[in-house]
């Protein structure tokens, strides 16, 4: 495949205004333009969605201000994103989302933004020098469910979706994770409070895990308490990251011996190509397992991406998988797309722009390095024909106007990419 067809435009298409009657906790002299619920949203190719973290420095002790998250919400709105995914509410950020993204609703009704809004769950003695206890709850989950509730009475018109915990019940996740029975208790009491009218009838609740905490993996998750999570959620967002297994489990990363005689643009398509066929294969088995139970409900992917910078870490870079480039996350990001677009499957990708907090110790590790911009605004190989057709023009990152990576150089972009190694069986 050649440079200049690697992406296909993507087209935004103006879907028809509808009403719907409010509910009793919203302001009665309030015009909506449209009313929006999360059932239109998922699935909904003209709603694209992603996950956003405004961070601009190595500590998230700096928070963004309301004007840097709108110029972030601006730059995501330009291409398409229609949804935003948060992460806790435990600190400033997702409140400022909301309130930056209420700013841009008032000076443009017709301004369309929702949210994904995530709270933060633990197990006892998380984070701290003590041994976690999986087994309990922290006591610092009530006051984020709190929290969540009443950030979502006060934006209803922005906050669609709750997502309970995130990547909560993985059990690699040891510093925190918690038992399915924790999940449900706060996704049940969501819930209740739909019921009872406290929160709108069409707010949608998941938890955003890895596709092995649904059933997806190895039987050990398969509990009494996660079928009951299943059938209390109104659906089901899995976690699915193939870059990360082309080191822990690389069955299908590498070039095979009937590509070696392939352009490189070629066998980097193929390897890609079955990164995400391994993506598919997770979701499927999620689906598989729920199928299985006998339970119906909605499936999506609440994050997946790819870095594009691996340059210390052994695990992804040249003297590893050799996984993370601007090359191979435009690849993913592009057959992604193409994919749960054609399927009716929300994807929110990660991530927006890169956050250099996620590994601070360490600039050129890969999880500083997954958004689509980097910190300063440039944009990055997978979007660059946004960039040619003037989506951001006139819209700026820390003062910057959205600029190419690479000088715009798609030659050196190619030339960068390593090829993964031979694989060892065909």
């Amino acid at each position: 495949m050649t440079i200049s067809k690697l992406f296909k435009p993507f087209f935004i298409v103006i879907i028809a205004m509808i009403s719907c009657k409010q509910h009793p906790y919203q302001d009665q002299k309030m015009t909506e333009i449209k009313k929006v619920n999360a059932q239109m949203i998922l699935g909904n190719p003209n709603y694209r969605a992603i996950s956003y973290g405004g961070y601009r420095t190595t500590t998230r002790e700096v928070q963004p201000t309301v004007g840097q998250l709108m110029d972030d919400i601006k730059i995501l709105s330009a291409m398409g994103i229609k949804v935003l995914r948060t992460y806790n509410v435990q600190l400033p950020h997702a409140s400022n989302v909301l309130k930056a993204i209420s700013q841009l609703k008032q000076a443009d009704p017709s301004f369309e933004m929702y949210v994904m809004l995530g709270a933060w769950i633990d197990c006892k003695n998380a984070w701290t020098d003590r041994e976690p206890d999986h087994f309990q709850e922290s006591e610092q989950n009530t006051a984020e469910i709190d929290r969540v509730v009443a950030l979502a009475k006060q934006y209803p018109d922005i906050v669609k979706i709750i997502a309970v915990g995130n990547e909560a019940m993985v059990k690699w996740a040891a510093s925190y994770f918690v038992q399915p029975g924790v999940i449900l208790k706060w996704v049940n009491h969501i819930q209740s409070l739909k019921v009872a009218g406290e929160l709108p009838s069409d707010l949608w609740v998941t938890s955003s895990d890895n596709f092995a905490s649904w059933g997806g993996g190895g039987g050990e998750y398969h509990v009494g308490d996660l079928t009951k999570l299943i059938e209390a959620v109104d659906f089901i967002s899995l976690h699915t990251y193939p870059m990360h297994d082309t080191h822990y489990n690389p069955v299908f990363w590498g070039v095979t011996k009937d590509e070696e005689e392939l352009s490189k643009e070629e066998q980097l398509e193929k390897v890609m190509q079955r990164s995400v066929e391994y993506a598919k294969m997770q979701y499927y088995n999620v689906k598989k397992y729920i199928d299985s139970l006998g339970i119906k409900r909605p499936l999506h992917v609440g994050e997946t991406g790819w870095a594009s910078l691996d340059a210390d870490d052994h695990h992804y870079g040249k003297n590893g998988s050799r996984a993370c480039d601007e090359y191979k996350e435009a690849l993913y990001y592009r057959m992604m797309r193409e994919w749960t677009d054609a399927e009716g499957i929300s994807c929110f990708f990660f991530e927006a722009f890169d956050e250099p907090w996620k590994d601070a110790m360490n600039h050129k590790g890969s999880e500083n390095h997954f958004g689509l911009f980097t910190v300063d605004g440039k944009a990055k190989y997978a979007i660059w024909e946004m960039v040619d057709q003037g989506v951001f023009d006139g819209l700026k990152r820390e003062g910057n106007a959205i600029q190419k990576t690479f000088g715009g150089d798609a030659l050196l972009v190619l030339e960068q990419s390593p090829l993964p190694q031979l694989l060892s069986v065909n």
